[in-house]
């Protein structure tokens, strides 16, 4: 993609909502059309050089956007409104850039994991099924004072599942594919696992981190850890950590599933010592709105003839 300023009129980017055309409308050197995600884009947006869909996590959204992609023959950049880039590995026309919504949706994800890993390891379920039981019997549980975390994953939200759990005392390491000031290889990591209580599962979803948490790596866990996967579902082996559950020696927590959605009948429903969510970490209130912010300032930096922050690659 060029970064050279545009040859006169405004960037012209096609935006899914009306709030998109909202969060556009203050930037200086650009005209927001909105298109619903799943129309035909119309002849006067066709002229459009930013195509803005949502995060086209569902094979459905992301063959809609292509669709429209096609429809735009002097499109430069498809903007995300998600952080996953995996659903559109050769997919895209060579040349064209991509770029996410990074930054928007680490922190509530976050909160998201630590809300699950308090549940976990104070045993928030077994207790509200005393309550429903009506059932008052005192028990001792863990605690995350003390504890040993290692998080796969070093982008927006790695970092941020590292900011929220430290001041609850957990000793937090982080860890990716290269090593860098304050953050291990995935090597070094694979050596920590005997001493891991909770593991965090962020990394972004490519051909080399799919089930990077297989049989082997669940294994090298001890009794009762606990397993976090809001990252993306083929991260984790399905299989593998299905078998250590059922043996009742790992305990789990899955905002996102392999497959997914998860069919009613799969036998993740009822494993023991899981919870399980639908995929909610990011959907909080105020999401859209900070998400479209993020666009907004990748939009503004492509249309000073700049590369948007976010742009992959």
């Amino acid at each position: 993609m060029s970064d050279a300023p545009r040859p006169g009129g405004p960037l012209l980017v096609v935006v899914p909502e009306e709030q998109g055309e909202r969060a556009l409308g203050g930037l200086a050197g650009v005209a927001a059309v909105v298109v619903a995600p799943d129309a035909p884009v119309p002849p006067h947006a066709r002229a459009a050089q930013v195509l803005v869909v949502g995060a086209a996590e569902s094979r459905e959204e992301r063959d809609a956007a292509l669709e429209q992609v096609r429809q735009l023959p002097q499109l430069r950049l498809l903007l995300t409104l998600g952080q996953g880039t995996e659903q559109w590995d050769g997919e895209l026309p060579e040349g064209l850039a991509l770029a996410t919504a990074r930054g928007a949706h680490g922190g509530s994800t976050a909160e998201w994991v630590v809300a699950a890993v308090l549940a976990l390891v104070r045993e928030l379920p077994a207790l509200l099924a005393q309550q429903r039981a009506h059932d008052w019997r005192p028990r001792a549980t863990g605690t995350l004072l003390g504890a040993r975390a290692l998080v796969l994953g070093a982008g927006d939200l790695g970092l941020s599942v590292r900011d929220r759990l430290l001041p609850f005392g957990v000793e937090v390491t982080v860890a990716a594919r290269s090593a860098r000031e304050g953050v291990v290889d995935l090597e070094r990591a694979r050596t920590l696992l005997p001493g891991t209580d909770v593991l965090v599962v962020v990394l972004p979803l490519t051909a080399a981190t799919r089930h990077v948490v297989d049989a082997g790596l669940l294994a090298a866990l001890p009794d009762g850890a606990v397993v976090v996967n809001a990252g993306r579902g083929p991260l984790v082996d399905t299989g593998a950590l299905l078998a250590e559950l059922q043996r009742g020696r790992l305990r789990a927590a899955l905002d996102v599933t392999d497959p997914e959605p998860l069919p009613a009948d799969h036998p993740l429903w009822d494993a023991p010592g899981l919870l399980l969510t639908p995929h909610v970490g990011g959907s909080t209130a105020g999401s859209g709105d900070r998400a479209w912010s993020v666009a907004a300032e990748q939009v503004a930096a492509l249309a000073r003839g700049e590369r948007p922050p976010n742009q992959a690659g």
